[in-house]
């Protein structure tokens, strides 16, 4: 009996081991086939192909290509010479009293204008020694994240003026009439639109056009009534409504700024404090005899000598004794940037600077350069922010502020601070 016992015991014990030897076994298989499948899929992974088809490797492409096109720039239109600008970036905001704009990449629209070549030299060269400085290399000699900087800025200026016009002008008619579009000069060979501001270097720019239309190739020699009466450009307005709406469209848009009571002090001193016969028989007289108490008969009868004073009184009367003029009209009246989508909207305060620019985007000879001379009253001040602020002394706070409010929407759209030290 006890030796029955203990064989069962035995068998028992054995039977253990085998179940734990077949289980360690199949333990050891299990791992080994883990294994091998790991090392296959392994081998798959190292030799297929790579596909940047993840989410990262997207992004990643992309990023890239967006470095390509920012900086590889394609244009149907040839490449001209890009002005060499002065190191200092100051000069970007000049005395223009801009306020900060801050970092604005570059729009198609200017990306279209845009052609990559080497940089006009200021200096007075043929055009032969021109076109052998413009086998200089383009890296070395133009100053790229300052062009780029100028050029941001010009765009924030157009969508400042859109921005300001959704907000404060929708409701006006986006239909182009005759009368809106007077103002405009047109130069057919460059395919320019430049809307005059008077006070803003517009006779320099008409002597400009008229250089790039053939009419003469030097700008020196144009006197001011020949820029302004010889009827050498043509108006958009006189074009019928197909000509108009074809050259809205397919032309560089271009008008220029200036600081609005700069602007407004430099036209009272050109047109009332020095000789000219139209405006003090036209505006002087009316404005003397509704404004001035106990005026002599000559002051009526010559209209000369109308104070600064005066001229703010007329300029803020609703009932005005004669019409505005182009002059001191709002730039925004002038020019209607609200209808007109405007491609370049430069300043006078870096009218060297952007003329530049602009002359070489419409592709303009490579000596041609914005004449800087004053043939009118050339011995008076430039007007200045300085001497603007004595003028503006001559007047009450109330018409100081007035005044302001006159300009307002100018002061807005074209980014001009408010100027305070006139002001207060």
């Amino acid at each position: 009996m006890v030796g029955k016992i203990g064989r069962m015991s035995l068998d028992s014990q054995c039977g253990r081991r085998r179940k734990l030897n077949y289980l360690f076994l199949f333990l050891l298989l299990f791992t080994a086939g883990g294994l091998l499948v790991f090392l296959q899929h392994l081998t798959k992974w190292e030799t297929a192909p790579q596909h940047s088809d993840t989410k990262l490797d997207g992004i990643l492409q992309r990023s890239r290509e967006d470095k390509v096109v920012d900086v590889m720039v394609p244009s149907p239109i040839s490449p001209i010479q890009l002005p060499q600008f002065c190191k200092s970036e100051q000069l970007v905001m000049g005395g223009s009293q801009e306020q900060d704009l801050g970092s604005q990449r570059i729009s198609k629209k200017h990306r279209k204008l845009l052609k990559t070549s080497p940089p006009m030299q200021r200096t007075n060269t043929s055009p032969s020694s021109s076109s052998s400085s413009s086998l200089t290399s383009f890296s070395r000699l133009f100053p790229l994240q300052h062009w780029r900087k100028l050029l941001g800025i010009l765009e924030r200026r157009r969508q400042i003026i859109k921005k300001m016009c959704a907000k404060y002008k929708s409701n006006v008619s986006k239909t182009v009439t005759q009368d809106q579009v007077r103002n405009i000069f047109v130069e057919d060979k460059h395919k320019v639109l430049y809307c005059q501001v008077p006070k803003a270097g517009c006779s320099n720019w008409k002597r400009t056009l008229m250089v790039l239309a053939g009419v003469t190739s030097d700008p020196q020699s144009i006197t001011h009534d020949t820029a302004h009466f010889g009827n050498f450009l043509k108006t958009l307005n006189s074009f019928d409504r197909q000509g108009i709406m074809r050259r809205l469209n397919s032309y560089t848009k271009v008008m220029f700024v200036r600081e609005p009571f700069e602007r407004v002090v430099s036209a009272y001193r050109d047109k009332f404090e020095n000789p000219n016969d139209y405006y003090h028989k036209g505006f002087g007289r009316p404005i003397i005899s509704k404004y001035r108490p106990n005026a002599t008969k000559s002051a009526l009868a010559s209209g000369n000598g109308v104070t600064f004073q005066e001229f703010v009184q007329y300029l803020l009367d609703v009932h005005r004794p004669v019409g505005i003029d182009i002059h001191w009209e709002p730039t925004n009246q002038v020019c209607n940037p609200c209808l007109i989508d405007y491609d370049f909207i430069g300043k006078f305060e870096n009218m060297e600077e952007e003329a530049d620019l602009l002359l070489r985007l419409v592709g303009a000879p490579r000596n041609l350069t914005l004449p800087k001379f004053k043939d009118r009253n050339s011995s008076d001040e430039r007007t200045s922010m300085k001497l603007t602020q004595k003028y503006f002394e001559r007047i009450g706070a109330l018409e100081r502020q007035r005044m302001y409010d006159f300009y307002y929407m100018d002061y807005l759209m074209f980014n001009y601070s408010k100027p305070y030290q006139v002001l207060y």
